[in-house]
């Protein structure tokens, strides 16, 4: 004899064995599928980049990007990740203090889907220090393909956490700003906010010296390297490459490392 609900209708045997076998989700699912979004809060809202957004997931920060309403932040996020994106209540752990820094210290990152080109390019971006550049082919250099000069330029665009891995840093092998994720304004901007001389090296680069050497110890760096802006101007000496310096008995600096 069928049993019926009480509207009379007669039950589906097969609904009633899928519905005994629901269970609620396991914990943290929910985390491990969708990603966080948080506006970036505080004096960061007034820096050089304003409107801050970040997106994170269970392994670390994945995405961050500037000046876009919360929907096309949401649209751009999902279009390069195919990952839902909810808001979050607060900044993942060490968020703030790493944008301050430029670098990402212990703050977790979420780099899944990067080529390993990509992820040793970002890696050696990562490396510049505050208040420094260094040119696209030393960090090809860095990143173990020394020719890929091109390709360097194409994975710092695709850098999807800028900021925290300081892809402004980067600058044209002639000593120009070059092109940045934000805009060149923005690049500028922000070089100039950790006291990077940009007058000074457009004026380099207009005269095509792209290394400076202390006539006193015999060392050669790039321009904004720390020893470089220690160099007294009465014995700063330029040179337009390092073959050039070695020529004239200078040997590159080991913290900056021309090439």
């Amino acid at each position: 004899m069928n049993r019926t609900d009480p509207s009379g209708a007669t039950p589906d045997p097969l609904a009633e064995e899928l519905a005994g076998l629901a269970a609620a989700a396991p914990p943290g699912l929910l985390d491990r599928i969708a990603a966080r979004r948080v506006r970036v809060p505080g004096p960061l809202e007034d820096g050089p980049l304003e409107g801050l957004q970040v997106a994170f997931t269970d392994r670390g920060v994945a995405f961050l990007r500037a000046g876009m309403g919360e929907r096309e932040f949401a649209e751009a996020f999902r279009a390069r990740f195919a990952r839902p994106l909810l808001p979050a209540a607060r900044p993942p752990a060490g968020l703030l203090p790493a944008l301050r820094a430029g670098r990402p210290g212990g703050l977790a990152l979420d780099l899944r889907g990067l080529s390993e080109f990509e992820a040793a390019v970002l890696g050696a971006a990562a490396r510049i220090p505050r208040g420094q550049t260094r040119p696209y082919a030393w960090v090809a250099r860095q990143a173990g393909r020394p020719k890929a000069v091109r390709a360097v330029g194409s994975a710092l665009g695709r850098n999807p956490v800028p900021l925290l891995i300081p892809c402004h840093r980067v600058t044209r092998s002639d000593g120009s700003l070059g092109d940045y994720v934000f805009g060149a304004d923005a690049k500028e901007r922000l070089l100039r906010a950790e006291d990077v001389d940009v007058v000074e090296a457009a004026e380099l680069a207009r005269r095509g010296v792209r290394l400076l050497g202390s006539d006193t110890t015999g060392v050669v760096c790039y321009p904004t390297c720390g020893d470089a802006r220690r160099i007294a101007p009465g014995h700063r000496r330029g040179f337009g490459g390092l073959a050039a310096a070695r020529a004239a008995g200078y040997r590159p600096c080991p913290r900056c490392r021309p090439a």
